[in-house]
């Protein structure tokens, strides 16, 4: 083929001459593409109302099987957690520093108290500092030996 375009009039199309160029002898079949996006839609459509009957049973079923949850206690005011509850946690009412101050406070009295525990018996109570300063005078009492046992 020339590339001269100097001619002028009509130009002669011809086919190519050489073997190794190759060129499609026919055109593209359009009917195998329809054909599959014709069933492509049916294919969509069947699935839908497949999908939209499976979704309805299920709602019929749901609906059928529905039992309403219990009412809420939300109005009847503060619910407490069962016993025992810790301190500082919701539904504890005591405070916890105050807790500790009374106990130190209870500990401390009965360490300081001074006073008969059976009387008739002669056993006393007295406080924790005077019961010291009576072990470091007279000592401990001394323990009774015990005899070996026999092996």
């Amino acid at each position: 083929m020339s590339t001269d375009h100097s001619k002028k009039g009509p130009t002669e199309i011809r086919l190519p001459l050489h073997d190794d160029v190759k060129y499609e002898e026919r055109d593209v079949r359009t009917s195998i593409i329809l054909k599959f996006l014709v069933g492509l839609a049916i294919t969509l459509v069947v699935s839908y109302f497949v999908s939209l009957g499976i979704y309805n049973g299920l709602v019929h079923y749901w609906g059928s099987t529905y039992a309403a949850p219990p009412p809420s206690h939300a109005g009847e005011g503060l619910t407490m957690p069962p016993e025992p509850r810790l301190q500082g946690m919701p539904g504890h009412m005591n405070d916890p520093q105050e807790d500790w101050r009374d106990m130190v406070k209870a500990d401390k009295e009965a360490n300081n108290k001074l006073g008969w525990v059976e009387g008739k018996s002669g056993v006393a109570q007295i406080p924790v500092s005077d019961a010291m300063d009576l072990i470091v005078e007279k000592g401990l009492p001394a323990l009774p030996v015990l005899p070996d046992e026999k092996k």
